[in-house]
């Protein structure tokens, strides 16, 4: 291993343990940092989805243990979003139309969660079944365009159509990008680009950042906090498709 390795590692290591304690995983912050470094295209999809499972299957477990999860809220999605996922990862639309459409409706949903909770919020309640399938379809759609898990578009829309309370919405989103991450190596396999020779160094970081990351989230910061941090994650990626659209 070289000092460029090691320090694209420390850099990945802190995406993870920012966008984990959200319940994201960080496949967007990690081929933002692999390209800053130069890592070949080839191999920077296959290694961010590589990742991006690892850190998952830690938050899932970490906001599952803290009693997070709510299995009704997660498996219509995922019911939907998975085949759809491999229907995304087979189309290739022109940066002109989806970065910009993405990038915005990101940037909007990090300004709502900025904006104060009211007092009297409703309690959540899950959405209809029709409803939470269509909305998976679409989730699946773009998170298999984009090349992420889909968690950065699922959890806002959980927190902000009442579906859920904001660790609850971390609490499947980590499933959720797991299982669209796992559908996305079976669909995409690594044969299109062996993995760099640095990856068990990667994996080691970002499962150390995973673990800090989703344990703080689900235990210990409070609910203000993992708002912020979610509206600073969404403005960062939609900011980077922006930008890369311009």
């Amino acid at each position: 291993m070289n000092a460029h390795d090691l320090a694209l590692g420390l850099l990945l290591l802190l995406v993870a343990l920012l966008y984990s304690s959200v319940g994201h995983a960080g496949a967007s912050g990690y081929l933002a940092a692999m390209a800053l470094f130069d890592l070949a295209p080839a191999q920077m999809k296959p290694t961010a989805l590589v990742l991006n499972a690892a850190v998952a299957a830690i938050g899932t477990f970490n906001f599952w243990r803290a009693g997070w999860f709510r299995w009704r809220l997660f498996w219509p999605f995922a019911l939907t979003s998975i085949p759809a996922a491999f229907v995304g990862g087979a189309i290739t639309l022109p940066d002109f139309y989806y970065r910009p459409l993405v990038g915005a409706v990101l940037v909007y949903s990090a300004v709502r969660l900025l904006l104060p909770v009211p007092a009297t919020e409703s309690e959540p309640a899950p959405p209809a079944l029709p409803l939470a399938l269509v909305a998976g379809v679409l989730l699946g759609l773009l998170s298999g365009l984009t090349g992420v898990g889909g968690g950065i578009f699922l959890s806002p829309l959980v927190v902000l159509a009442g579906w859920g309370r904001v660790r609850e919405a971390s609490g499947v989103a980590a499933p959720f990008i797991l299982v669209n991450s796992l559908a996305g190596l079976a669909g995409r396999g690594l044969a299109t680009g062996a993995l760099p020779a640095a990856t068990p160094l990667w994996l080691g970081t970002v499962l150390a950042g995973g673990a800090l990351g989703s344990w703080l989230g689900s235990r210990r910061l409070p609910v203000r906090s993992i708002r912020r941090l979610l509206a600073v994650v969404l403005f960062l990626a939609g900011g980077k498709m922006l930008l890369a659209a311009g």
